[in-house]
């Protein structure tokens, strides 16, 4: 019995770690929008990275727990004061990159 338990309980942990796409458009360059995702991801102890796109958008990849990344993502979709967030494309994706921390490239 205690063997199925640990089973139920291992297969609840995968469930709940995953990974996100995000693409953020609007004003998010050249406002402290990165240094914004950044400090809230490290906060919430989710691992991955953020970065500028040519495109004049930004691109974070984040994995963790999933209602971890829930609440990252509703304080993304607002950013900081100086940010104007205009749409937040998210791509919920399976499989762990296995990133160790999160960080701005």
């Amino acid at each position: 019995m205690l063997l199925h338990v640990n089973r139920i309980h291992c297969t609840l942990a995968e469930t709940m770690e995953i990974r996100a796409h995000l693409l953020a458009s609007g004003l998010v360059q050249g406002v402290g929008y990165r240094y914004f995702v950044f400090h809230r991801a490290k906060s919430l102890g989710l691992a991955g990275y953020v970065r500028n796109v040519y495109s004049g958008e930004v691109e974070i990849e984040i994995e963790g727990d999933r209602s971890l990344i829930e609440v990252f993502i509703n304080e993304v979709k607002v950013g900081p004061r100086s940010a104007q967030v205009k749409d937040l494309k998210i791509e919920w994706l399976h499989g762990i990159q296995s990133f160790t921390n999160f960080e701005i490239r």
